[in-house]
């Protein structure tokens, strides 16, 4: 029943779907990160950018920002990200269109857990001479990030399922692989059953793993 699989680099697709997740959340967090320090900043033209973002690109279908990133920025524009040959300009592009869409989320995300932090502790901060900068990433941050792990969870367990949508624009992973097979084999099932089983194996590790470490660093109040 699954003699074909023998045929198609299964592990390989899955391989990129694996770098996509990593590389897409690690720069989600960092721009998300950096959008939610605007949102709860001092200056008012930062928090409009930050407040006009999100409500903005978390609207937009993932799909319009992927495809986008590869006929706006790629093939109109001219912009490789630094990339030469069609494979790994598309790949990169499908980074940047995920970090675009999923750092909205975490920017939420952690502003939720910024809301958590005492409003004393800031003030007492800011008492003692520290600067909005340094109350945030000293104080409110390390706390903020202990409180959001569980929907940060959601977020990584989201991007991995979101990273599909870069076929869309001829990025080999697993949904790529998926349409590859399904047009050539006569075994649907299967196929969907193959594909279904990566997923599982890919998220329910992490949801396992990051609810521990979420229970274990929670901030006990």
């Amino acid at each position: 029943m699954f003699d074909f699989l023998g045929h198609y680099d299964v592990l390989g697709a899955f391989w990129k779907t694996v770098q996509l997740t990593l590389l897409a959340a690690v720069g989600s967090l960092v721009w998300g990160t950096l959008l939610a320090a605007m949102r709860v900043g001092p200056v008012p033209l930062m928090r409009g950018f930050g407040t006009a973002y999100v409500n903005i690109v978390r609207n937009i279908p993932l799909t319009v920002i992927i495809l986008f990133s590869s006929l706006g920025l790629n093939q109109t524009l001219g912009v490789n990200l630094g990339a030469k040959g069609f494979e790994t300009i598309n790949f990169r592009l499908a980074v940047l269109g995920l970090i675009v869409y999923t750092s909205a989320f975490v920017c939420e995300a952690i502003r939720a857990g910024i809301n958590t932090v005492p409003v004393g502790q800031a003030e007492a901060a800011r008492a003692i001479g520290l600067g909005f900068s340094q109350v945030l990433g000293l104080v409110v941050l390390p706390q903020a990030f202990r409180a959001v792990v569980g929907p940060l969870t959601n977020v990584l367990i989201a991007l991995t399922k979101n990273t599909t949508v870069a076929a869309a624009i001829g990025v080999a992973e697993a949904a790529l692989l998926m349409k590859s097979m399904i047009e050539n084999e006569a075994q649907l099932l299967a196929i969907s059953a193959v594909i279904a089983f990566g997923f599982v194996c890919l998220t329910l590790p992490t949801g396992l793993i990051l609810g521990w470490v979420g229970k274990k660093v929670a901030v006990k109040r």
